[in-house]
């Protein structure tokens, strides 16, 4: 007798499907829909309707589980110990649902990207690796689905604009239209949210958790709970334009006192906001032109250019955190531009929807941490480690040693410089932080930490700014830039310190 499930997608009330699991996995014996229309838009636009997104994941969560199960027991009946979560069969689930993932788009893409960069605690390696392809994924829609959505948001001022229908950019829940000012002729950009998806954000997000653990990719618990919420509050603010276009304007006027010092020869720079033109579901900015840190006109700089800039990379970090209590989390190369001219190198900003404020007693672990990695002083490493919840005060040695092992290692490039090692310095003692395979090493021991049983996985703002650091780090080295980060990060901690 095949065994049954029935399932009622949140927001779907009306709506049921029985699905019953045969010897060739989970198929669909009956669906009952009492009588709710959804649509599915053409031109591959967003697929509408709350019933007809959860369904298709719930339906992919569910065959993955069945698959998972009926393999797992046919390898027990070979003598085998049942399918590993990281098996190419576990690999080969995985990318069938981020195939429906993307084929969804809008917060279903979000979600499964947001998952990929903070989940490696929590979901096995073939999830992860399957959910980063959805960073690559997104297309834009058609001018015909965004001009309706302007028209409502802008009403009488969108007239005053000259719009251009092909998108600049695209994003999962976003993308950007270059726009000219018809009297003054000025030109900007219209970052616009894709219709109705702030709407079916938690629906959408409590259907894909319900696919995890359909599937037997997550096992709940606490610690998942925890993680799931700090999940939906970034979710929650990455679509809450009137929260960004505030960022973006505090984040200016820091910007603009950052450069008054002139103690740097690369600027910051961040678009104007033009309150004018934004909305809900709108926001209207500057246009500025770049590159993206990868393209060839960068690597073309002088060697002086790219280190320059690279310092000034890691330099906002340490403003974020240590001057401005408050930082931009996403390490999307996407988020940045360099501008080059006769002025001088320029740093553009560009997208405030994640940002951080972490408390106090959070900052004084993070900055002690921070100190003690680079002096190698294991005791006060472990000891700030607990405080940010990344140890338990029970822990192993071993797991104290792996973890503040794993924590020196992230930070190598603000050791001392007599204390790098010599392979990835230059002839000046300058360190090449493109040569230095860093994260690569750095990944390798993540993961023997994480494998302890006495290790916790880390909160939330711990997960984000360590994301942060490692796409700081990735910048500079994508940049190929050579220098020694270890003053420049006394200065602001040494400093920090001394005001607490």
């Amino acid at each position: 007798m095949p065994s049954s499930i029935s399932v009622a997608p949140s927001g779907a009330a009306s709506s049921s499907v029985t699905l019953c699991t045969t010897a060739s996995g989970w198929r669909r014996c009956c669906w009952t829909r009492r009588p709710e229309s959804f649509a599915v838009a053409k031109g591959g636009g967003l697929k509408r309707g709350g019933f007809s997104r959860s369904l298709s994941v719930s339906l992919a969560g569910l065959r993955a589980g069945g698959a998972f199960a009926l393999d797992g027991a046919l390898q027990r009946l070979r003598g085998g110990e049942g399918q590993a979560l990281d098996s190419a069969f576990a690999r080969r689930e995985a990318r069938r649902f981020v195939t429906e993932l993307g084929r969804l788009k809008g917060s279903y893409v979000k979600i499964g990207q947001m998952m990929a960069l903070l989940g490696e605690h929590f979901l096995p390696p073939a999830l992860t690796e399957a959910l980063h392809s959805l960073e690559a994924s997104t297309e834009a829609l058609p001018w015909t689905e965004i001009e309706p959505l302007l028209q409502a948001q802008l009403g009488p001022r969108l007239d005053e604009l000259e719009v251009e229908h092909r998108a600049l950019a695209a994003a999962s829940i976003a993308q950007v239209h270059r726009a000219t000012v018809r009297d003054s002729g000025e030109q900007i950009v219209l970052k616009v949210q894709y219709p109705g998806l702030a709407e079916v954000i938690d629906e959408d997000f409590d259907t894909v958790v319900r696919m995890l653990l359909l599937a037997r990719w997550v096992q709940a618990g606490r610690e998942l709970d925890e993680w799931l919420q700090d999940l939906r509050e970034q979710l929650h603010s990455e679509v809450d334009y009137v929260r960004e276009a505030s960022m973006l304007e505090r984040f200016g006027e820091r910007v603009h006192e950052a450069n008054a010092s002139g103690q740097r020869s690369v600027r910051y720079r961040i678009p104007r906001l033009l309150p004018a033109y934004c909305s809900g579901q709108v926001l209207a900015m500057e246009y500025l032109a770049g590159y993206r840190a990868g393209r060839a006109e960068v690597a073309r700089l002088s060697q002086a250019r790219r280190n320059a800039l690279g310092e000034a990379m890691l330099e906002l970090f340490f403003l974020e955190v240590y001057q401005w209590g408050e930082l931009q989390t996403d390490p999307n190369f996407g988020n940045y531009l360099i501008a080059t001219g006769r002025g001088g190198d320029e740093l553009v900003l560009l997208d405030f929807g994640s940002v951080l404020a972490p408390d106090d007693d959070f900052l004084l672990h993070l900055g002690n941490a921070i100190s003690a990695g680079m002096a190698r002083d294991r005791e006060a490493l472990t000891e700030s480690l607990v405080g940010l919840g990344c140890l338990r005060e029970d822990s192993s040695d071993v797991a104290r040693d792996t973890f503040a092992e794993f924590c020196c290692q992230l930070l190598e490039p603000l050791e001392d410089p007599a204390l790098l090692p010599p392979q990835y310095l230059n002839r000046r003692g300058e360190y090449r932080w493109g040569h230095s395979a860093l994260l690569r090493r750095v990944g390798r021991q993540a993961a023997g930490s994480a494998a302890t049983r006495h290790f916790s996985a880390p909160g939330g703002d711990f997960a984000l700014i360590a994301r942060k650091l490692t796409g700081v780090f990735t910048f500079i080295a994508v940049l190929g830039a050579e220098f020694n980060g270890h003053d420049l990060a006394h200065r602001y901690i040494d400093d920090w310190l001394a005001r607490e």
